[in-house]
């Protein structure tokens, strides 16, 4: 599964937006959005899940818990644990 910044998914969410906006019902009768509008919307759950995640992961830090338990929590390697959370990665960190 390949994995999108915030800001990658941000772009797309605004592309779609922009998109929809300039549909023109008379030149598209019958035309449903049903599926764009599930993509925006789990769009905008993975976001607020994703911001979730980053903040339990900060809590755990803060409470002294290892790379290695966290690693084990999110069902990942410890080095892919830190390179995703870690400090280097401070401006999405919680």
């Amino acid at each position: 599964m390949t994995r999108h910044t915030d800001e990658e998914i941000e772009r797309a969410a605004e592309r779609f937006a922009e998109l929809a906006d300039h549909l023109e019902p008379a030149t598209s009768p019958g035309e449903r959005l049903d599926d764009l509008q599930a993509i925006v919307a789990a769009v905008d759950a993975v976001r607020v899940d994703d911001a979730r995640l980053r903040e339990a992961v900060g809590a755990a830090r803060g409470n002294g818990r290892s790379w290695n338990l966290i690693a084990v929590a999110l069902g990942v390697s410890r080095q892919a644990a830190r390179q995703r959370f870690g400090a280097s990665n401070a401006d999405h960190a919680a």
